[in-house]
This record gives C-alpha cells, sequence and structure tokens, in this order.
C-alpha cells in the first residue's frame, strides 16, 4: 500500500471507531491486530477488541469529536495527533457520569502491513482527561 493510502485509512479509522463501524473495522484492522495501551485493564486485539474498546469509551463519553489536526507518515507507519472531546456522560471505571465536558491531546502511531492497520501505540493525556472529568 502507498503512504498516502496509509495515511487515508489512518484517518478513516477513527471516524470508524467512534461510529462503531464493525464492517470497516473487520475489513481494515488486522485479525493480528495490537493495541499497545498499557493504560487498559483489558487487551485490544484485532477488530473484536478495538469494538470492546469502542463499548467502553462510547460508553463513557458522548458527543465525542476526533478532530485531526495533523498527520504524519513514513514506510508502513502514519502518526495522527488530534484533539478528542466530548461529554463525561456514562461510568468511566469506578467513576460515574459527571455530565463535564473534556478536550485532550491524543497521539497515534499506526503500523500497516498488508493493506491492514496491523498495531497502534496510543498516547492520550490521561491526567488532563481525569482533572477535567473530575476524577482526581
Amino acid at each position: 500500500m502507498s503512504i498516502e493510502t496509509n495515511k487515508q485509512l489512518a484517518q478513516d479509522y477513527f471516524k470508524a471507531f467512534a461510529t462503531k463501524d464493525e464492517a470497516w473495522l473487520r475489513a481494515h484492522v488486522s485479525p493480528g491486530y495490537v493495541r499497545r495501551d498499557t493504560t487498559l485493564p483489558f487487551e485490544v486485539k484485532g477488530p473484536e477488541g478495538v469494538l470492546q474498546l469502542g463499548d467502553v469509551l462510547l460508553g463513557a463519553f458522548s458527543d465525542i469529536a476526533l478532530d485531526i489536526r495533523d498527520v504524519v507518515a513514513e514506510g508502513d507507519k502514519v502518526l495522527i495527533r488530534l484533539d478528542f472531546s466530548g461529554t463525561h456522560s456514562g461510568p468511566f471505571g469506578d467513576h460515574q457520569a459527571t455530565g463535564k465536558r473534556f478536550s485532550v491531546m491524543v497521539l497515534d502511531l499506526f503500523r500497516f502491513a498488508d493493506g491492514q492497520i496491523a498495531e497502534q501505540w496510543p498516547a492520550i493525556d490521561n491526567l488532563g482527561l481525569q482533572r477535567q472529568i473530575g476524577m482526581i
């Protein structure tokens, strides 16, 4: 796949994630995909793992916006910087909904293999998110 194709797929991933587009995720996320995220209480593997993560985040946050600010690519990797915003409208871990709005920066590094997303390394301002929704 070309760098431009990978860049577009990485950007499209966020729309598919936010809308729980199972068909898109199954077509473009490798069955062997792994999200390298040590902040989660479960492993995110394959399209099923992405859907499970979507259930958790979309259950905790509504009015989600994933506004892409930068896209950088080289070889088989794509880096995206985006603003993640929404409202804390459901349980998030042990914390009940506060109704508070939040906006944090996210960096996501994707690796592609055989035309699909094979790995993802997220860097999310979790401390900023927790502060904004009143967890800390």
